[in-house]
């Protein structure tokens, strides 16, 4: 599955393995159990992300491994989106500090 991803007016197609997604479930499960119990979104507490937030957050880790160049954690990351989203159709990634503003397109 391919995660069109735009990171300051480039746009990355970021393939991610369906077996990653399989195998990832459990990893995502946690996820999903951490950003349960409330997320620091930019200036924001949100005490209970839903589906498009918690995929904002997940854009933002993103972010930071294409930053430090960790392939894993974009493909894992990538995945946890493709897994929640199956329809989304791009990510425009925020980078001026506020995850908020990330565009999630379906």
């Amino acid at each position: 599955m391919i995660l069109k991803l735009t990171i300051d007016d480039q746009t990355y197609d970021i393939d991610v393995p369906p077996w990653i997604i399989e195998e990832a479930q459990d990893f995502y499960a946690k996820m999903d159990a951490d950003m349960d119990k409330g997320w620091q979104m930019s200036r924001f507490w949100v005490e209970k992300p839903d589906l498009h937030q918690r995929c904002q957050i997940v854009s933002d880790r993103i972010l930071g491994a294409f930053h430090t160049e960790n392939k894993r954690m974009m493909l894992l990351m990538s995945g946890y989106i493709l897994s929640r989203l199956p329809q989304v159709e791009e990510v425009v990634v925020d980078t001026t500090g506020d995850m908020t503003l990330t565009e999630i397109v379906a």
